[in-house]
């Protein structure tokens, strides 16, 4: 089976469930949202269930929200209703995003990337946000990486992650786990200008922005 076929059928069977353990921001994000400049048009790639994206609705006009899985989207759609914020929905690839060029002037992609199936698509997906990005946008990107304590290595790899559904039944999740050097790597090949990198809770981040 095609890798990102799998793994938004993964994300369709576990969306309940998972949306369900995922009730706070990171604090990471919290931060850089909160730092950010106002602006028009917000977004967040690999959504899930809105939690950020709730952040993004208190500082622009407008969130869009992208995820590959449309389970896990109706669960973001469910929290907006409940929680009173605006959100968009879209079901869409991260390597190809459904917006305008220049349109979005804040987003954050975190917890995403490390789901797509090869370096090229990796690569392309952060093409993608650099295209999407205004001038003068900023955006952070996230990836769990070789830090985290749950991991003895010191070079990226590809491995599978386990999620435990109530009943026991246990789903298989792909990752790409980054090595730091790695992860900066990808964001110099890409179209994105990077202002800072630094890693935190057994992730790397980077806040970007468009290049020229």
């Amino acid at each position: 089976m095609d890798r990102r076929v799998d793994v938004r059928e993964t994300y369709d069977r576990i969306a309940t469930h998972f949306a369900a353990t995922r009730e706070y921001a990171w604090p990471e994000v919290e931060t850089f949202v909160a730092d950010a400049p106002t602006g028009a048009v917000g977004l967040d790639v690999g959504c899930g269930n809105c939690r950020h994206a709730a952040l993004l609705a208190d500082r622009v006009e407008r969130v869009v929200g992208v995820d590959v899985s449309r389970g896990v989207l109706e669960t973001g759609r469910e929290r907006a209703r409940e929680r009173d914020f605006s959100v968009s929905p879209v079901q869409a690839d991260a390597a190809a995003l459904p917006l305008a060029t220049g349109a979005v002037d804040l987003a954050v992609y975190v917890a995403t990337i490390h789901h797509l199936p090869d370096r090229g698509a990796r690569i392309e997906s952060l093409d993608e946000l650099a295209r999407v990005l205004a001038p003068g946008g900023r955006a952070l990107v996230s990836a769990w990486s070789t830090t985290h304590d749950r991991f003895d290595a010191e070079t990226g790899f590809d491995t599978t992650v386990a999620w435990t559904l109530p009943d026991g039944e246990t789903v298989d999740r792909f990752y790409h786990i980054y090595d730091p050097a790695e992860f900066a790597a990808d964001l110099e090949g890409s179209a994105l200008e990077v202002s800072d990198r630094w890693l935190s809770s057994g992730n790397c981040y980077a806040t970007v922005g468009a290049g020229d």
